[in-house]
């Protein structure tokens, strides 16, 4: 569908990105075309990967110009991409095309496909770059289908299935998400047979009902003692150590369509649920509650933007005491703790249209420049949290799509250029300067979302980094993947390690000078919580936690998922429920010692 002239393009990919780390199935083309300049060292595109990559293959890692303007050294920039184009298929051959892929996990990802026509900034979620696929959503023929695949099967391709097929995992136990049920039972009886040294099942919880159709199931917000997750139309909260209620579940008159990924310092989150049930129903209705107490705070409705400025789908996040609120073309703040209106993000410059917004330890807007004439590009901004002043811009060349934010401090942006087919992973200052990319060829799988209507910046799980490092897990092609440590100063390998199991290891997160990651379960196996040291010439990863092999196909199970480790306990969700009547669907599973 044409777009009005100076408009930034709204329409959605082709077709949906996948939840979970796979990668895309058929990402449409990056807005873009990359910025004629010499080829730049990026860690390029995926080498082999098992499927044709989103965009294409990737020729040389470096063979593009760069996305940015002139970076010092090939880069996203002014300069040729860092990886010029595909040699080979990107990893995920074809997917829904939501823009091109982005790496669900941290990775890079494959060439974007071949022209979809489609002029959207990459508005679609990115895949994870060529990450083992784990759960994709695709529309076909008005179909929800899942993607599924690792998981422990033998049979590592994805296969499709209807989503609200049943799950091939054990029973769901007498355990329902909807508050009621005792915690602390195990009547799946999931730590049977638990080997010295295995951790237990702490608690186990079952998903509301859904519809036919599925719904989501979005966040998963840890507290000193409550775990807190959302799914269709209610919030639910749980004691961390005991799985016992701790507040009775919230319920929404429609469903949820979004929530703040993080808390604020005193644990506030603010939901969104959508102002009907027709096709035109908005994300409009803002609600903020407290983790720990269930109390719901202001609520209030997110007003209409200009023509063309849909509200249908928004993204939300929180930085210090400021949430921020994306619509399809512009954003407005407010003050999480009052819900007063801080300020707007509306359209600047030469015909920018702000399009997503990435927050936490910065506030980071990305918009779409000229979209629909011979300038058009993307630019991205920080703004000050409180006031929404601009503190610096950095303008991305021709071409070249933001997709992802992988950290946002240090900040580490990656993009993706569908006409050249590459992609590049570079690293700001404090001051938006462009630093360095990842300058070496690799098919990276960090596990990212699909975006629809928008970009999805903060949409990817498995990629860790620190004050000097960014971690990123590879591609499994057969076996065990290897997780990358990548020198943020330089782009270039500081050293890897290979996952301990046949699984793929992804990172969580950094603390005390050790990466702690994932490593994923089989069919007849847990998973596992490892800790890595990251200084040194030694790292081996140490088992924190292996969950018991009683529970290996419930957690197996969880094919899109959210995972997290707080205060030595692993907690892991879906991101998304089938609807499928015949049998429960897993909500919420908690491990420990």
């Amino acid at each position: 569908m044409t777009q009005p002239p100076n408009q930034p393009p709204n329409q959605p990919p082709q077709q949906q990105p996948q939840d979970g780390f796979g990668a895309p199935q058929t990402p449409p083309p990056p807005p873009q075309s990359p910025p004629p300049a010499a080829p730049q060292p990026g860690y390029g595109y995926p080498q082999a990967p098992q499927q044709p990559g989103p965009y294409g293959q990737p020729s040389g890692p470096y063979a593009q110009p760069g996305p940015y303007g002139q970076p010092q050294q090939p880069g996203p920039y002014a300069q040729p991409g860092p990886y010029g184009q595909p040699q080979q298929p990107g990893p995920y051959g074809q997917q829904p095309g939501y823009g091109y892929p982005q790496p669900q996990y941290p990775g890079g990802p494959g060439t974007p496909p071949p022209g979809s026509g489609s002029k959207n900034p990459f508005k679609g979620r990115p895949g994870l770059a060529i990450g083992a696929a784990v759960v994709a959503l695709a529309v076909i023929g008005g179909t929800v289908f899942a993607l599924t695949s690792g998981g422990g099967d033998d049979d590592k391709k994805p296969v499709a299935h209807k989503s609200d097929d049943p799950k091939p995992t054990a029973s769901a136990p007498v355990n329902p998400g909807d508050g009621s049920g005792n915690g602390g039972e195990d009547p799946e009886d999931l730590n049977s047979g638990r080997q010295p040294g295995e951790a237990k099942v702490l608690w186990y919880k079952e998903a509301p009902d859904a519809p036919g159709s599925g719904a989501d199931a979005p966040g998963m917000w840890i507290t000193d003692k409550t775990a807190v997750k959302a799914a269709y139309k209610q919030v639910f909260a749980y004691n961390t150590g005991d799985g016992n209620p701790t507040w009775n579940p919230i319920t929404f008159p429609q469903k949820i369509c979004a929530v703040t990924p993080q808390q604020s310092a005193d644990d506030k989150v603010v939901v969104a649920y959508e102002s009907g049930t027709s096709d035109r129903a908005k994300c409009n209705q803002l609600q903020q509650i407290d983790l720990n107490t269930g109390h719901r705070g202001w609520k209030t409705q997110l007003a209409d933007g200009a023509l063309f400025d849909s509200a249908i789908t928004i993204s939300m996040s929180i930085t210090g005491k400021t949430l921020m609120v994306g619509r399809s073309q512009s954003g407005v703040a407010y003050n999480v703790d009052s819900g007063k209106k801080l300020f707007d993000k509306k359209k600047y410059g030469d015909a920018c249209f702000p399009t997503a917004f990435a927050g936490g330890s910065k506030l980071i807007a990305v918009s779409s420049c000229d979209a629909t004439g011979s300038k058009e590009h993307d630019e991205m901004q920080e703004l000050d949290p409180t006031t929404g002043k601009v503190r610096w811009t950095q303008k991305f060349d021709k071409g070249w799509s933001v997709a992802r934010t992988y950290s946002l401090d240090p900040l580490v942006v990656y993009s993706t250029n569908e006409d050249k087919k590459a992609w590049n992973i570079s690293t700001f200052d404090s001051n938006g300067k462009y630093k360095s990319q990842v300058s070496f060829d690799e098919d990276f799988a960090p596990q990212c979302g699909w975006a629809i209507l928008q970009r999805d910046l903060q949409g990817c799980k498995g990629v860790a980094s620190d004050s000097t490092t960014l971690y990123l897990p590879t591609e499994a092609t057969s076996g065990a993947n290897e997780v990358v440590a990548i020198n943020l100063a330089t782009g270039k390998e500081k050293w890897r390690v290979k996952s301990p199991a046949d699984e793929s290891m992804l990172p969580i997160r950094t603390e005390g000078g050790k990466l702690i990651a994932y490593v994923q379960p089989s069919y007849d196996a847990g998973g596992q919580v490892v800790s890595i040291p990251t200084g040194g010439s030694a790292h081996k990863p140490v088992k924190l936690l292996q969950n018991p092999a009683g529970a290996a196909q419930v957690e197996n199970g969880f094919f899109s998922k959210d995972f997290d480790w707080v205060d030595g306990r692993f907690y892991l969700s879906t991101t998304r429920l089938n609807g499928n009547d015949d049998t429960k669907e897993k909500l919420m599973l908690a491990y420990g010692k």
